[in-house]
């Protein structure tokens, strides 16, 4: 496997540490050393060599040759070939390769002969590869991963990540938002949009044929309206349809927009648990009609017995108006203070 692109000190360091490891004892030889020993000991014992070779698994030439050379020998070729190229070539073809980045000895080799150079593709190949190695010119696949440039994320003017100091302590502090995929028929499936305040346990729903930048933002008025308590921050997933229009709205609105790190839904797991409740305890129950602008009429009704009606654990058994009811009392200082 051949690495590109990698620093020059860890290239450098790397060649280093291969250099160290060939200066220790090679693993061949170890092997080698013990066949041997397990051959003496074996012939030691009254075994001839020939049934003593056997015994260990190895030829008798190879075990007598191992007594003379124990470490393999280098495969490298006793005489290597010599650069045959002048610096004027060499020069010729790093010039030309600067001007051509991406082309390699097929296309520089007839240039080459065209310009009157007298050279072969074998031969400008190995001048590109004496080049690369000095790093004068950089390889193609270096060139082609710069190229390969991740697509720029769309900005997010307003969103942004949730502060580590950011609490929330009353109802209203943050509201989660998600999408809920709902097939109502075989051939027909709707997006609801829900938001879920954790602290007061409070929802709000809207229903819409597709999940958009543009519904949400239509949702986020309604949100608004029908919130008891005044809504400071938004957190959503990194959907595309919390993006566009609906960024914009919060910051017309003046609302903060947090965003969740990627592959994060744990962090939204209030709204995540209140779509469950939408599932299964109103979409799973309800024959619904095909209109969206009907749907609605039923989400709005489920959506105030779910806050008005429907007993929350989480609240001792309490509504979410009555947990709100019971809140706004005890923040009330009693009328004889004033």
């Amino acid at each position: 496997m051949q690495v590109f692109g990698l620093p020059g000190h860890i290239i450098r360091n790397a060649r280093r540490a291969s250099r160290l490891i060939d200066a220790q004892p090679h693993s061949e030889a170890a092997s080698r050393r013990d066949l041997l020993q397990r051959w003496q000991r074996a012939r030691q014992k009254g075994l001839s060599a020939e049934e003593a070779a056997k015994a260990v698994g190895a030829s008798r030439a190879s075990l007598y040759r191992w007594q003379h050379q124990l470490q393999p020998r280098s495969r490298r070729p006793h005489r290597l070939r010599q650069r045959t190229w002048s610096p004027a070539l060499r020069k010729a073809v790093e010039r030309l390769r600067q001007d051509y980045p991406m082309w390699g000895k097929a296309k520089l080799g007839p240039v080459l002969r065209s310009q009157g150079i007298a050279v072969s593709n074998a031969t400008v190949g190995r001048i590109l590869a004496d080049l690369v190695k000095r790093g004068v010119v950089e390889p193609v696949p270096v060139l082609r991963r710069k190229l390969r440039t991740r697509r720029a994320k769309p900005k997010r003017p307003h969103a942004l990540r949730m502060p580590k100091n950011y609490r929330v302590s009353h109802p209203g502090d943050l509201v989660q938002l998600d999408t809920l995929s709902i097939g109502i028929a075989p051939e027909r499936t709707i997006k609801q949009f829900t938001a879920y305040d954790p602290k007061a346990k409070w929802t709000v729903a809207q229903p819409f044929n597709r999940a958009t930048a543009k519904a949400a933002s239509i949702f986020l008025d309604k949100i608004l309206a029908e919130m008891p308590f005044k809504v400071k921050a938004i957190q959503v997933d990194g959907g595309s349809e919390f993006m566009a229009d609906f960024e914009k709205a919060c910051a017309n609105k003046g609302l903060a927009l947090f965003v969740l790190p990627p592959r994060s839904p744990e962090l939204n797991g209030a709204v995540e648990r209140c779509n469950g409740s939408w599932r299964y305890e109103f979409y799973a129950c309800q024959d619904l009609p095909r209109p969206i602008s009907e749907i609605a009429k039923h989400v709005d009704a489920f959506q105030h017995f779910y806050n008005h009606c429907r007993p929350h654990g989480a609240l001792a058994g309490l509504t979410p108006k009555q947990y709100l009811d019971r809140l706004r009392a005890a923040e009330t200082p009693p009328s004889h203070m004033y």
